[in-house]
């Protein structure tokens, strides 16, 4: 049976799909942008900032389901620009210090709102 997790403190799904998913102990987070929920715009600033935003709502969401980063197992980030993987690497490994999740990244043509970065997950309670 699948649990709908939403969080206030993370940005609204702006479409036909949820923040995240619970099913059977593990947790889908839909791909994170770096929107600050107080504005609704995106964190000033490059890709290490947008990195920070887009993780620290999937954060907001993971703490909604009792997670935390410890849980993550998976994440996926897609990236604007793959010369900016170093920028993003670098804040990521603030989230992600020890038993790191697998993770894939991607350059892609074009992001939601002309973001630099998005990030999704999966965790497992």
């Amino acid at each position: 049976m699948k649990k709908i997790i939403s969080s206030k403190s993370a940005p609204a799904a702006i479409g036909p799909y949820s923040q995240a998913v619970e099913a059977n102990g593990m947790l889908f987070i839909s791909g994170q942008l770096p929107i600050d929920v107080a504005t609704g715009a995106f964190v000033e600033g490059g890709v290490k900032e947008q990195t920070r935003k887009s993780l620290e709502n999937i954060g907001a969401i993971l703490s909604e389901a009792g997670m935390g980063f410890e849980n993550v197992v998976k994440t996926t980030v897609f990236l604007n620009d793959m010369n900016d993987f170093a920028a993003m690497n670098e804040v990521y490994a603030t989230f992600f210090t020890s038993d790191c999740p697998a993770r894939a990244a991607f350059q892609v043509v074009k992001l939601p709102k002309g973001a630099l970065v998005e990030i999704e997950a999966i965790a497992a309670k």
